[in-house]
């Protein structure tokens, strides 16, 4: 993955500030992951979530 691209994934999930402690560290690692898999729309899943892909019959 480029930097650009981490870059980009640090901002939209709010990643790239400065957390006080271990608390909310996890907190926000925990929404980033919830908004990548359950809120945001990938391209190349067809504009659909990681887990609508993962939870959809094959």
């Amino acid at each position: 993955m480029s930097e650009y691209v981490k870059g980009i994934l640090k901002y939209e999930f709010y990643l790239d500030q400065t957390l006080d402690n271990v608390v909310q560290a996890h907190r926000a690692a925990k929404n980033a992951i919830n908004l990548y898999n359950e809120v945001r729309l990938h391209l190349s899943l067809d504009y659909k979530t990681p887990n609508m892909v993962y939870k959809s019959p094959a």
